[in-house]
Parts: C-alpha cells; sequence; structure tokens
C-alpha cells in the first residue's frame, strides 16, 4: 500500500457494520449457549435411546452400514472406509469418535451380544485397536435384528444434517439391547453407566411381562437374577442388583473366577480364568506387583499372564510353599482389581427426555417400541398388499378377454387414448389401466392366469392376517412374542456370570434364572469356592492387624498354613493324599479281620507335619521333592484308604527342573525330616521327629537285581535329582528306610527269595550306582524288593485259632502263572508264606525257592513282601481274598479268585 494511502475501509461501511451489532446481557447468552449445549449433548451424543439402547453414533454406523449391505454373509470392508460413510452422510463430527463408537460395537469384552464383526485388531483389555485403515468390520448377525424392517415404515426418519438424506430416529431392535449390551456416557450434569445382561432371560422377563403386566419385580427377578458380564465372573450379593433393578442405581461386586492347581511339585498357584467387567490382566499384574513390594500382599512368588485367543483368560499366580491359598487369594480380592464394584446408572433418553429407570421401565419402553414396530409393519404390509391385490384383480378382469384388450390398445391412437378406453371398456381405474399398458406380452400366458389366481388367494388370506393383528392386541402380542423367541434361537447363549446371593446367616447360595437348570451345577461350584475362601478371612485379618502395627513377620505367619501333625499314605495304586496322625495307630492296629475299602493297599505310611518336605521316588532312579501342605487332607478313618488323594505320577510330571522320562511313575514315597516310617516298618521310638541327623539311609531295589543303600546326602538347591545309577534297561522298584540291622529281600521271576541283613549293602552317595542284589538266572528279572524292620520279621502263628495276630510280623506273598498270557487274564497261584521261614543267605547269591511252579506255569506273575496283613484288589478296585498263611516255603499255592491288580 502507498505511503499516506487510505484503508479500504469507508465510514460507510463502519456504520454498516454497527448497525448490525445486537448487544445481549452475558447471562443471558451464556445460560441459552449452555442450555443448547447441554440439550445437543444429552440428547444427541452421550445418552442411549431406551427404545433401541444406542447412541445417535452407534444407530448411525449400524443404520449405514446396512445400506451398504455388509451383512454377515458378506465380505469385510475397510473400517475406514465405514467411517468415512457414516461421517459424511450422517454424523458430521471426527472419525475418531466414530471408529472408537464402532470398535466397542465390535469388542466381545464390552458388549454381551457384539453389533459389528471386527476383524483385525480391535483391541483388548489393556491395549487400544489398530488404526481404521489396518481394520475390516461387517455387520454381526445380531445387528440384522437391530435394522430388520426398517424398509416397512417401522420407524420415523428425520433429515440428515444437510437435509439431503434420511436417517432413523430409532431403529426397530428385536432385541433387548439396552438390557443386553448396556452401555456407559457422560453427559452434562448427568451420566450412564448400565451393566450387560443375558438375551435370554431378558426375553423370558419381557414375556412374563406382557402375559402379567401388575408383575411384582420379584417376579422380574426370577427371570432377571442380575448382570450377566461378557467375561463370566462371580457377583456377590444381589442388594445392588435390587437397588439398581427397583431406582434405577445400584452397585454390584463382582470378582474373578479362580481355582488352586500345582504348577509344579512343589508350587500351588491361584489361576484366573474369569475378570470382572471391564478389567484386564495387565491391569491386574500391576497392582499385584505394587502390593507385594508394598508388603500389602504376602505369599506370593510370581505371576504371569499367559492369556490368548485360543485359551481365553489365564493369569497364573505362585503361591509361596508354606502359605494357605485360599488367605491369599482372600488378600487379592481386597487389594487388587480381581474383586470389583460396578456402579449401575440406568439413564436412558424416553421421548427425548433423560429417565432414571428400574428393570420394569426398561422393559415396558422396548415391550412398547416393539408392539408400536410389528403394528406399523403390519399395517405397512397390509397396505401393501391391498396396493398388489387391487392391481391383480384388474389384470386378472383383462384377461378375462385379453383379445378385446388388445384390440382396444392397437386401435387407439395413443397411450392415454388407450388407458382411457380401457378404463371405459372393463371398468379398470387409472392405476390398473397403467399396469396393463405396462405389461410385457409373455405375461398374457394361460399358466400366468393360474399364478395370478394364486397370487390374488395367497394376498387375500395375507390382507386377512394382517387385519386380525391390527384389530386385536392379543394377535399383536403373539406376533411380537414369536420374534422374541426367534431372536433367542438365533442369537441367545448360555449365562456367564455366576450370582450368588447371601441369607440372613451370611451363607451364599446360587442363583439361576427360572427354569435355566444348565447353570446350576456351575453356580454350586462357585459358591463352594467363595465359602471355602471366605473362611480365611480370620487369617487375612490377622495379617492386616499385623501389618498396621509394622510386624511384617508376623503377618506372613498369619497367612500361612498351620503346623499340624499329620501322616502322608501312598497306595499301592499310585494314589498320594495326607490324612491325620491318627491313621499311624489305625495302620499299628490293623488285622486281616478289618473291613476292606477301595485304596486300601498302602505302599508307604511315614508320620510329619503339614509344613515339612517329603521326597518321591521314582522307577528312573530320581527324588522329586514335595511339600506335604500340597496334599489333599483326607479326614480321620478308622479304615486306611487313599481314596480322594491326588496322582503321584501327575506330581513328578510337574517338577522345574527336570522332565520325566518315558513311563516314569512313582514306587515310593519318604520324609525327609525325621525318623520316617515305611509301610513295613514299626514306626521306632522317634518316629515323627524333626531331627535331620536321625534319616535313615534309603535302601533301593531295582529290576535287575542291584541293591544300594543311599546315605542321604543331598544338593541345597535342587528339588530333584538322581539317587542311583541305572544301567540302560533298568528301573527301581521300591526303595524304603533301613537301619543296618533290617533285612532286605528281592524276589525273582523264577520263584527265587534272597533275603539278608541290610548291613551287608554300605551307604553310598546319590551319584553311585548300587551294588550286586541277588545272582539272577538267565531271562530272569525281579519281581519284588523290599526292606523289612528287625522288630517286623519274628513270627507267631496260632493253630485252629482265629488266624494271626496285628503283630505276627512280615509275610511274602507269591503269584504263579503263565508267562505267556495276557495280562489280567491269568488269576495265577497265591501263596503267603511268614519270611521268617526264608534263610538268610549272603549278598549276591541266588537265593531259595520261594514256590513250586504246576503244570501251564512258568514265572511269577507277582510278589510282595510286607507286614502281615496284605491287602490284594482287582485293578477296578475291588478287594482279592488271599489265602491264608502257608508255613512251607516250596508249596504251589492256591488259585485265586480273580487277578491281582495291586497289592500292598
Amino acid at each position: 500500500m502507498a505511503h499516506g494511502r487510505k484503508p479500504a475501509h469507508s465510514s460507510y461501511d463502519l456504520r454498516q457494520v454497527k448497525e448490525h451489532i445486537v448487544e445481549t446481557p452475558l447471562n443471558e447468552e451464556m445460560s441459552k449457549s449452555f442450555l443448547e449445549y447441554a440439550y445437543s449433548v444429552i440428547y444427541a451424543r452421550a445418552l442411549p435411546d431406551a427404545r433401541d439402547g444406542l447412541k445417535p453414533v452407534q444407530r448411525r454406523i449400524i443404520y449405514q452400514m446396512g445400506q451398504m449391505n455388509l451383512s454377515p454373509d458378506r465380505p469385510y470392508m475397510k473400517s475406514a472406509r465405514v467411517v468415512g460413510e457414516v461421517m459424511g452422510k450422517l454424523h458430521p463430527h471426527g472419525d475418531s469418535a466414530i471408529y472408537e463408537a464402532m470398535v466397542r460395537l465390535a469388542q466381545p469384552f464390552a458388549m454381551r451380544l457384539p453389533l459389528v464383526d471386527g476383524h483385525g485388531n480391535f483391541g483388548s483389555l489393556d491395549d487400544g485397536p489398530a488404526a481404521s485403515r489396518y481394520t475390516e468390520a461387517r455387520l454381526a448377525p445380531a445387528a440384522l435384528g437391530m435394522n430388520a424392517g426398517l424398509d416397512e415404515d417401522t420407524v420415523d426418519f428425520t433429515p440428515n444434517y444437510d437435509n439431503k438424506l434420511k436417517e432413523p430416529v430409532v431403529l426397530p431392535s428385536a432385541i433387548p439391547n439396552l438390557l443386553v449390551n448396556g452401555g456407559s456416557g457422560i453427559a452434562v450434569g448427568m451420566a450412564t453407566n448400565m451393566a450387560t445382561h443375558n438375551l435370554r432371560e431378558t426375553v423370558a422377563a419381557a414375556k412374563h411381562l406382557m402375559a402379567h403386566p401388575d408383575a411384582t419385580l420379584e417376579e422380574l427377578m426370577r427371570y432377571v437374577p442380575g448382570p450377566d458380564w461378557p467375561g463370566g465372573g462371580i457377583i456377590i450379593g444381589r442388594d445392588g442388583i435390587r437397588d439398581a433393578y427397583r431406582d434405577g442405581r445400584g452397585t454390584v461386586t463382582t470378582r474373578a473366577t479362580t481355582h488352586i492347581e500345582n504348577v509344579t511339585a512343589r508350587k500351588k498357584a491361584i489361576v484366573v480364568t474369569e475378570l470382572p467387567f471391564m478389567v484386564g490382566p495387565e491391569r491386574v499384574l500391576e497392582r499385584i506387583s505394587e502390593g507385594v513390594k508394598n508388603h500389602k500382599l504376602e505369599g506370593i512368588s510370581g505371576a504371569i499372564d499367559l492369556t490368548d485367543r485360543h485359551n481365553g483368560t489365564r493369569i497364573v499366580i505362585e503361591v509361596k510353599t508354606g502359605f494357605d491359598p485360599n488367605a491369599v487369594l482372600l488378600q487379592l480380592f481386597r487389594h487388587t482389581p480381581l474383586e470389583d464394584n460396578f456402579t449401575i446408572n440406568n439413564v436412558a433418553l424416553v421421548d427425548g427426555r433423560p429417565h432414571t429407570m428400574g428393570l420394569r421401565e426398561m422393559l415396558d419402553v422396548w415391550i412398547g417400541h416393539r408392539r408400536g414396530v410389528v403394528r406399523r409393519r403390519s399395517a405397512f404390509r397390509r397396505r401393501k398388499a391391498l396396493e398388489r391385490l387391487h392391481l391383480v384383480e384388474g389384470l386378472l378382469l383383462a384377461l378375462l378377454d385379453i383379445d378385446e384388450v388388445i384390440q382396444v390398445i392397437r386401435t387407439s391412437d395413443d397411450a392415454d387414448a388407450a388407458k382411457s378406453r380401457l378404463m371405459a371398456v372393463f371398468d379398470l381405474d387409472d392405476i390398473q389401466s397403467q399396469y396393463i399398458l405396462d405389461l410385457r406380452l409373455r405375461r398374457l400366458t394361460r399358466m400366468s392366469r393360474i399364478e395370478l389366481e394364486a397370487e390374488r388367494d395367497d394376498l387375500r388370506h395375507r390382507i386377512e392376517e394382517l387385519d386380525r393383528i391390527l384389530a386385536s392386541n392379543d394377535e399383536l402380542d403373539a406376533v411380537v412374542v414369536r420374534e422374541m423367541d426367534e431372536a433367542v434361537e438365533a442369537w441367545g447363549s448360555p449365562r456367564r456370570t455366576v450370582l450368588l446371593d447371601a441369607d440372613e446367616s451370611g451363607t451364599l447360595t446360587p442363583v439361576v434364572a427360572h427354569g435355566d437348570d444348565d447353570a446350576r451345577d456351575a453356580a454350586l461350584d462357585a459358591a463352594k469356592a467363595v465359602t471355602t475362601t471366605q473362611h480365611a478371612a480370620s487369617d487375612v485379618a490377622a495379617a492386616a492387624a499385623a501389618r498396621r502395627e509394622g510386624r511384617e513377620d508376623a503377618a506372613a505367619q498369619a497367612l500361612q498354613i498351620e503346623d499340624a501333625p499329620c501322616t502322608v499314605m501312598l497306595s499301592a495304586s499310585g494314589l498320594i493324599a495326607r490324612t491325620t496322625p491318627s491313621a499311624m495307630d489305625v495302620w499299628h492296629a490293623r488285622s486281616a479281620a478289618d473291613p476292606r475299602t477301595a485304596d486300601d493297599q498302602i505302599r508307604s505310611i511315614f508320620a510329619t507335619s503339614t509344613r515339612a518336605s517329603y521326597a518321591l521316588i521314582t522307577s528312573a532312579g530320581r527324588l522329586v521333592l514335595a511339600h506335604v501342605s500340597d496334599l489333599p487332607s483326607l479326614p480321620a478313618s478308622t479304615t486306611l484308604h487313599v481314596t480322594g488323594g491326588v496322582r503321584a505320577d501327575e506330581l513328578i510330571a510337574m517338577t522345574e527342573s527336570t522332565q520325566p522320562v518315558h513311563g516314569e511313575h512313582v514306587v515310593a514315597a519318604i520324609a525327609m525330616h525325621g525318623d520316617p516310617v515305611d509301610a513295613g516298618s514299626d514306626g521306632g521310638s522317634d518316629a515323627g521327629s524333626q531331627s535331620a541327623a536321625a534319616l535313615l539311609p534309603l535302601a533301593i531295589g531295582t529290576r535287575r537285581g542291584v541293591v544300594k543303600r543311599w546315605n542321604r546326602e543331598a544338593p541345597t538347591t535342587m528339588d530333584s535329582w538322581s539317587v542311583i545309577d541305572l544301567k540302560d534297561g533298568d528301573e527301581v522298584l521300591a526303595a524304603a528306610p533301613a537301619r543296618d540291622g533290617d533285612r532286605l529281600v528281592f524276589i525273582s521271576s523264577d520263584a527265587s527269595l534272597l533275603t539278608f541283613d541290610a548291613a551287608l549293602v554300605r551307604p553310598q552317595g546319590r551319584t553311585a550306582g548300587g551294588m550286586a542284589g541277588i545272582r539272577l538266572a538267565e531271562g530272569c528279572r525281579v519281581m519284588a524288593f523290599a526292606a523289612i524292620p528287625a522288630g517286623k520279621i519274628a513270627w507267631t502263628y496260632e493253630e485252629g485259632g482265629n488266624g494271626l495276630s496285628a503283630s505276627s510280623g512280615a509275610v511274602v506273598l507269591t503269584v504263579a502263572g503263565d508267562a505267556d498270557a495276557l495280562a489280567g487274564t491269568d488269576n495265577g497261584s497265591a501263596k503267603v508264606t511268614p519270611l521268617e521261614m526264608y534263610p538268610t543267605k549272603g549278598r549276591g547269591t541266588a537265593g531259595v525257592r520261594a514256590q513250586r511252579f504246576l503244570k501251564g506255569q512258568n514265572t511269577l506273575i507277582l510278589a510282595c513282601v510286607g507286614a502281615y496283613p496284605l491287602h490284594a484288589s482287582t485293578d477296578s478296585g475291588s478287594p482279592v481274598e488271599l489265602p491264608k498263611p502257608d508255613m512251607r516255603r516250596d508249596a504251589s499255592g492256591v488259585e485265586l479268585a480273580s487277578p491281582i491288580g495291586f497289592v500292598a
């Protein structure tokens, strides 16, 4: 601009601008603008409509995807394309808001019944989704129910933001989406936070309400007992649910679904398989880490997230040895999101106004909406059917004299003249005449007439049905109920969340929907698990009190399992468990007259305490350390059995350091502290003491006749190690503590028995391979090995009396049979003889004959040495009666009634 030149503004322009200034008080302008903004946010952004349960952006996404024909049977389309269509045609806001809404509609952990089928990374509980240019989407099957009938005048349409297109005010919503999928949103001065529910239960409640308009809340809660989270979990207590269903507001306590399992032979872990609603694994692990660092959580050695798409949620929280897993779990519920509260605030739009609604109000709104949809659709279909019937009847009139119709048309000057003449000659109206003029000649056949008459009759029948529906509320409700049942059949699924309600005494009882008996078993299991956990509440309270006083050691001590005396038993069938100390008294007092039970063949038994460790000896010559506290506890009983125990072979399969070799199995269990008591021992005067110096050498016998006494030298940093160096093809048969004065016994397959003093086998270190025990003939192998305490060899037999007393001593069982017979098919001949009848010999010799073979017998199929009485059973657990003791050491035995599967 040149120097001194005036600007382009003139005094006239300034006056014009001043004339258009309107002065408004600031408070009025702020009030008016804020009200407009608040109404816009409430009505057009944050709150869902109570009829279809959708916010405007969600409704526009579902509608536009339907317009784009993105049905479940069509290929996926890029999410960016969908977002662009919605933004350009219906929702003039940011693309990020549209994409976030579409992502939520596709997330199975956020929606109980997803409405969008996403392909690609649509996020997780801990991570966000990929960008819209990377993901693809189409409508989920349930969204077809939301859009069903849109083209049949079922809902009102309104112009879009630029008045060029139309969009639905509400979707027909064949499913109660507001209750099924819930929702959340923050408006101005109000917010909504609605829980998800089960489709089957919600529809059942709606049907009941339609049939019984005066139904009470308690009656409706028989069908909808509570929320049903997409991820499952457990809801504790229903007081908050009742409040929410009555007043629209309430708080629900949700717990994760957990169970306790062994992750190694030494460790137990709390495994989380279902989390509270919208709680992610990373958030749980972060809070656990913080709690351990701050000493709010005790007894946790580690936590790892093993969640994946194929196995679902799996968080493994390892519990330190000696801690009560239930007490640790209760700690986790108190200090981590494994227990979370969900505040229900049922706010939705009804007739354009926000309302806080209970269960009945929400069902009433949806039922009324469905009635209106069905009524409008029926009226639309009736109108269309009448229009079509009008055309068909006109065409049938023309077909009565088609030649004259053609003649009229041919002789007319133009189309308007032809129409007028048709209306005059055949008594047709304008619409019918135009339809005949537009008709193609190929329709003017005899077959077409038959088809038209059938169509006319079908239309009349359809109109009659629609008239009946429109004229009767009962008929209308029948259609509504039928479509509800079809929706449940198509998209319904079983309940995932378990509901537990507390009675007046505080006992938790499972709650299931009316008629849903399938969920009862899962609810009962959850109730037992929660009750078991709550029994540890006093321990957790004691730990919290000690922590407040700064006594961290006392806090950890309160959560540990009580170090109480107990007895560990291993059965011949491979089950192991712990029971009360009285089991040792039952063991010493056993007699042949005692009643038999399943799994009563006790291979190893010793006194210990719940915080002590013990060892499993395997056939591969491996020792595996384990903890008594990890074993299931059996109640006191007058008979010894291990029914209810765990498989010992499973414990060795979970060791951390060494994986089991093929075919490896447990052959013995021994104590690692104090003077252990084996199944064949008398216990000693110091049985069960906790002095590590009193541990006896462990006698080990192998299949090839090798014997070893391990001196108990053991590494201090390993939980599994070898106790004998086995040669290829050899395996450990049995192991038991043995003093120098005890007796070692071998029995070979050719019925040779060798017994000698344990003092002949010097104790060796864990890497030694042992020494010769019995000299085997060619092709023979050892069938049994045992270490018999010196006090158990003495024998007393009362001829003609009631048999043998409980202190009668050790016996030898041998069963002869055919080596070529299939396993389990040869009963065999059994003989029971006192061990005292066999002379001792030197180590490494062949021994003496223990049984004489009869015709058809060439081997021992089973042998056992132990304290009388021996217990035998079949593979299925049925007791097998053994013969009475025979004083002849080389007798032929007695035929058994059944083959023996287990004996000890």
